[in-house]
């Protein structure tokens, strides 16, 4: 864990301040979550807040308590400028470096004349004067929590800020089933609901909200997997003509490489998206046990994130992309034997 300048931030934020909250590029629940979980609890406390994002996030976050409030620099450039051009600080949630953002976004942050605080939950995080890092936590939703928790605040936590959080730490956790979820995420999640979470509700907005395209891309998905089992690896690809052929909108490949890691037998899983817009191949990496995906994304695919939760991408084509990513699978064979217990 990595407290730095807490008791600093916490007197700077004793008069009403200006501030910009910002989540990393193709925000997802967890971003969009502490972000506005951050925005309604910092309102409260007599700032005036406002949440940039880079570019679009999911429909099945939009309904998210503040939603409507937030800009998109991509395409609400000017307003997101002179939001970030008023702003006494700046926080950074859920994301460890500034290139996290986007070259665009990155440039005008750059030049950004005044402090950042970075409240995140990712390895490796650059240096920023005001720091709450911490790698074992499951969510940067939870540490916003405990953010409020160290401020001795958690009784302003109303229905809003609770709905973000739950949303924030259920999607980052798999619905609560990942190891990273521990007994004071558990507690957390009761007092939320306590606070006027509906836990119900935000499941059924999240995961009950599917498209009928979404459906049939998540059919040929899943029809695209492919098996490695002498590598206990399994991948799934998807194409731009597949994605157009299933009118492809943000977030409907969200957790699908989560089937290719359910498999039996299987411990390591990827997915592989073309994406010609930005001419690259956009990977998500899943594992079980104690192989590191982080790793294998920063050491081969320019990526990185959490030991079982990484992204990476790559700027050849998606074929070679698999031949690179299949090819390497040897080298860490015994890792990958060895990294999980059935």
């Amino acid at each position: 864990m990595i407290l730095k300048g807490l008791k600093d931030l916490k007197r700077f934020l004793e008069k009403p301040k200006n501030i910009v909250i910002v989540g990393h590029r193709n925000p997802d629940g967890d971003a969009m979550g502490s972000t506005l979980a951050l925005k309604h609890y910092l309102d409260k406390k007599g700032h005036d807040c406002t949440v940039v994002v880079p570019n679009e996030y999911p429909d099945f976050l939009h309904w998210l308590p503040g939603s409507e409030t937030t800009y998109r620099f991509d395409w609400q450039n000017s307003q997101s400028q002179k939001a970030i051009q008023n702003s006494d600080i700046i926080f950074l949630l859920d994301f460890n470096a500034l290139h996290r953002v986007g070259s665009d976004m990155q440039q005008t942050l750059e030049k950004y004349p005044n402090d950042f605080a970075m409240i995140d939950h990712h390895q490796q995080p650059d240096d920023v004067k005001y720091m709450y890092s911490d790698v074992e936590i499951c969510s940067t939703s939870q540490m916003v929590y405990q953010f409020i928790e160290m401020n001795a605040d958690l009784d302003l936590i109303d229905a809003d800020i609770a709905t973000c959080i739950y949303t924030g730490i259920m999607t980052d956790t798999g619905s609560f089933r990942f190891r990273s979820t521990t007994s004071t995420t558990h507690r957390i999640i009761a007092d939320l609901i306590d606070k006027g979470a509906q836990n119900d509700r935000i499941h059924n907005n999240v995961y009950d909200a599917n498209s009928y395209n979404r459906l049939l891309l998540l059919g040929q998905a899943l029809s695209n997997l492919q098996i490695l089992p002498s590598y206990k690896t399994a991948y799934i690809t998807l194409t731009d003509e597949e994605k157009k052929r299933f009118d492809f909108q943000k977030g409907d490949t969200e957790g699908i490489v989560n089937y290719a890691l359910s498999l039996k037998g299987i411990i390591f899983a990827a997915i592989f998206i073309e994406d010609s817009e930005q001419e690259l191949v956009k990977i998500s990496f899943r594992s079980k046990g104690n192989f590191s995906v982080n790793q294998f994304a920063r050491n081969h695919f320019d990526g990185g994130g959490h030991d079982n939760a990484a992204g990476g991408k790559s700027d050849v084509s998606l074929a070679e992309t698999i031949t690179k990513f299949t090819g390497l699978l040897s080298t860490y064979k015994s890792e990958l034997e060895t990294s999980y217990e059935e």
